[in-house]
Order: C-alpha cells, then structure tokens, then sequence
C-alpha cells in the first residue's frame, strides 16, 4: 500500500483559559524538510516535537503551525508602576526645573516608554505539554489519513500505467515478424544492386542475415521489462509505502523501453516505443509523490 507525501492535518484542545491549535501540512521532499512556528512558551519543546514528528512522517516537506490564544474574559495586568512611577518623578523635575507645565496626556506617554509593561514569562506546564502532545498527535493521525486516501488515488492511476506499458510491450509482437521481413527483403534488394542477384550466396546471406537480426531482436528486454512491471506492482502492493524503491524500479522499466527503441528499426514499433514512455513519464512524476 502506497502513500502519499501530501497531507494535511488539524487539531484543538483547550487548557484553562487557553485554546490550543495545531496545523500541519506536508508536500513532497527527498527527505525530511521540517520546520516549526510555535508560540514562545513552546520553544523549549521544539526538539521534543520535531522528535516525534520525524519518527511519523518519515519524508516530506513538513510545515507545523501552533497558535495560542485566550478563551476567558480575564485580562491580567502587567503594567510596570514601579518605572512608570520613575518615568513620572524625572519628567516633572525636568518639568519644574524648565518651567514647562506637565501636559494633559502625561500618562498616555509615559505608557509609550520602554518597560512600562512587565514582560513576564508563563512557564508550560506538564498538564498544558500533555494537551499539546494530544493535539500534535490528532494532527498526524489526520495527516496519515490524508496521506491514504491520497496514496490510494495514487496506485489505480500508476497500477494503470504500468499495466498498459506491459500491454504495450505485447503489441509490438506482429511488427517484429513484419520487420525481418522487411528487413530481409531491403538487404536482399540492396546487395542485388550492388553486385548483381545471380552472385548472391543465399547461405552466405542466410547466415549473415541471422547474425545481424540476433543483434536487433528485443526478446530478452521485453522479458525484462513484463518482469519489472510485475516487481513493480507487487512493491506497491507491500504493507510499506517505498517511493524510493519504486523509483529505481522505474529507472529499470526505462532502460529496457529505451534498448527496445535502439533496437526497434521500425516506424510502428518506435510509435508503440513512443507511447511507452510517454506512460513512463507520467508515472515518474506521480512516482516523486509517493512516500
């Protein structure tokens, strides 16, 4: 069963007066592209995190995405009075001292000055990390699940491609017998011209001719390439998901489609050549996709 590096995952939770939301996507990637934006309180979890990410996803270019917010209509004051104080006594004796009267809106300024709010730390708890992790798991299962339905989309359309490359090899059976033939004529027709048919030594002929269509016969390659297909479908069909695998498959599937079109010496089999791997391209490209 094949699966896609597509995917896409959610999920919230909630702990005390925060909303927790979690989203991950991934794309494809030759190997784990990961990369996390998480909330400050968070960041002494990233290795954590990408730990566990990594043991889940394998491969693919992963995006993770946490964000934090209040749900409770509390607020929770972390005004700094104890600056804003000392903001207030040096402006009015620079006041005093200049005789320049304290403007009406003091206050509002003094509120634009550096440290006038606290900057306090929240520590993350152990109950808030296990919602965390709750949630991080929901969004890869989610992900997973994606990555099926994806993988399954995926295999009817190569398993169809693959199939029809093996069809197609079958198809260039009868222009084979019409090729030597036409093959043997063309020569017969072209050594007559040149030295005359009555000084042909048809044994002579017999035995070159066969020499020279042994190197032109794609019987071993089209064995191979049935045999590859069928290694390939069967690769699919595995309990793991292996893109890797299936690629160098795919890499053997096209060196045989390519010595049969070296070898083809014909229109009608180099058009069947053609579509062939015309199949295989499409199938590399979903290829790049599967996990």
């Amino acid at each position: 069963m094949i699966k896609s590096m597509t995917g896409y995952g959610k999920a919230e939770g909630e702990y005390q007066s925060k909303k927790i939301s979690l989203e991950i996507k991934s794309l494809n990637s030759k190997q784990l592209d990961l990369s996390l934006r998480l909330p400050s309180k968070y960041k002494e979890k990233e290795l954590e995190l990408r730990n566990e990410i990594s043991k889940e996803l394998v491969r693919g270019k992963v995006d993770l995405f946490v964000s934090l917010d209040t749900i409770s209509e509390e607020m929770s004051t972390n005004i700094n009075s104890t600056v804003i104080n000392a903001y207030f006594q040096q402006i009015s004796n620079i006041s005093k001292d200049l005789n320049i009267p304290l403007p009406s809106d003091i206050l509002s300024t003094i509120l634009r000055l550096p440290d006038t709010f606290k900057a306090e730390r929240q520590e993350l708890t152990d109950d808030e990390w296990i919602v965390l992790q709750g949630c991080l798991s929901r969004a890869i299962k989610s992900l997973n699940e994606f990555r099926d339905q994806e993988g399954k989309a995926l295999a009817k359309d190569i398993i169809d491609r693959v199939q029809l490359i093996d069809r197609q090899a079958i198809a260039l059976e009868p222009f084979e017998v019409q090729r030597i033939e036409k093959l043997k004529l063309r020569i017969k027709q072209n050594l007559a011209e040149i030295v005359g048919s009555e000084k042909i030594d048809e044994n002579r002929f017999e035995q070159e001719l066969i020499y020279y269509i042994e190197k032109l016969d794609i019987t071993e390659e089209k064995v191979r390439l049935s045999n590859h297909c069928s290694y390939f479908i069967d690769t699919m069909n595995e309990p793991e998901s292996n893109g890797k695998k299936l690629g160098f498959i795919v890499q053997e599937i096209g060196r045989e489609i390519n010595t049969i079109g070296s070898k083809a010496n014909d229109a009608e089999m180099q058009k069947i050549v053609i579509g062939m791997k015309d199949e295989l391209e499409k199938i590399k490209e979903q290829i790049n996709n599967i996990l």
